[in-house]
């Protein structure tokens, strides 16, 4: 449901706007003759959170593939972090890599391994001692409020710690851009805040650039009207009904960006077929 979206001019937060993070040129690809992306462009520039939003089936998956070099594009051209995805090594990309966290809409998190080990995974495979790695795995599961889970498998834990799990594995490394790929999908209401919670804490804190995709409205609108507060340590509603405006949408239909704008461009978009699916 679409809410009312009134800000005062100094309720809305400006972003820092530079070299873009992440940029899409003309970008197509099909598969077995079917065009699921058709001539998508579009930026995210430093410290900005964009949230994709469109119907299942829409391409939203596959653009954050392309996103991360996984995979390539038949036409267009993908730049991240101004290099150019499309053209790069495979040796390159790891580099690349190196600087973005993923969080899956499933977590992916290893079973047979333990929780420490599950988030400090990249770390020993860049040759991280035990030492920094034990430490930076404390700090990342205190950030998503799992101090205890440390020693735990994956079959221990809830639906939502997994979640949670998956986030301190992507922001481990202190990654540059996180990707988020339905971080709340298959959760109940309730533990979805707690992860949403997460999200405004990571782009408010360590203004981390962040590419997510959700199903939930609620969710996306949450996370545009709220902010983390240090000082409690909670997620509050931004006074005065203000807009995070480092918080932007890209919504796609049937494989084509329909929306590329702001919070209020979104919900006063006059487009019937955004109207009825805002609705």
């Amino acid at each position: 449901m679409t809410p009312d979206v009134t800000p005062s001019p100094a309720a809305i937060l400006t972003p820092d706007t530079d070299q873009p993070v992440v940029s899409f040129e003309n970008v197509s690809i099909a598969f077995d003759g079917k065009t699921v992306l058709q001539d998508i462009s579009f930026e995210v520039h430093q410290a900005e959170t964009r949230i994709i939003l469109g119907p299942a089936g829409g391409g939203k998956s596959v653009l954050m593939k392309l996103a991360n070099g996984l995979l390539k594009p038949d036409t267009g051209t993908i730049k991240v972090f101004g290099e150019d995805v499309t053209s790069m090594r495979e040796r390159d990309l790891f580099a690349l890599r190196a600087r973005i966290g993923m969080v899956f809409q499933e977590s992916a998190l290893f079973d047979s391994l333990s929780v420490e080990d599950n988030v400090a995974y990249r770390l020993h495979e860049d040759g991280v001692s035990i030492e920094e790695s034990h430490d930076r795995v404390v700090e990342a599961l205190h950030f998503v409020e799992l101090d205890h889970a440390i020693t735990k498998y994956p079959s221990e834990l809830s639906g939502g710690m997994r979640r949670r799990v998956s986030i301190a594995r992507a922001i481990i490394t202190k990654p540059d851009l996180i990707l988020y790929d339905s971080p709340t999908g298959g959760l109940d209401p309730i533990t979805s805040t707690t992860i949403v919670e997460l999200i405004v804490k990571q782009r408010d804190v360590s203004h981390t650039t962040s590419l997510l995709i959700t199903h939930r409205l609620q969710d996306a609108f949450t996370l545009a009207m709220s902010h983390f507060n240090q000082a409690t340590g909670k997620m509050e509603r931004l006074a005065n009904e203000g807009i995070d405006d480092s918080t932007r949408f890209l919504v796609l239909n049937e494989g084509k960006v329909i929306f590329d704008g702001s919070t209020l461009e979104l919900v006063r978009s006059p487009d019937p077929w955004i109207k009825d699916y805002l609705s």
